[in-house]
């Protein structure tokens, strides 16, 4: 990864990741692929595996992955899960915070 604050935002670097669906489309029209499966393939393979792993092993995974659990199918919860942990990953270590569980992020508006 280097350094947290190379990346502009946590969704440009699940970007680098590969995490983030591949965009196309024309005419203002924009449709959703897979994962565009670029970037860092290991760290990216971590981050599903460790995602997988909570949802499947987890007492209780978070009410966001219950409820997006039973609307999409499980690959679609583990890669999305993956997505906001490493978007989790850079907001910890862009902002030089420990990480805190109940954190709301406020912007500056």
């Amino acid at each position: 990864m280097g350094h947290a604050k190379a990346f502009k935002s946590g969704r440009e670097f699940a970007a680098w990741l590969g995490l983030v669906p591949k965009q196309t489309g024309t005419g203002g029209k924009v449709q959703l692929l897979g994962i565009s499966r670029r970037g860092d393939t290991y760290v990216r393979t971590l981050l599903i595996h460790g995602a997988r792993s909570v949802l499947f092993h987890a007492k209780h995974a978070g009410t966001w992955a219950e409820q997006m659990q039973k609307r999409r199918p499980a690959n679609v919860v583990t890669v999305a899960l993956a997505n906001k942990m490493a978007r989790t990953i850079w907001a910890v270590l862009a902002h030089d915070r420990p990480y805190k569980q109940d954190h709301v992020s406020t912007r500056p508006t």
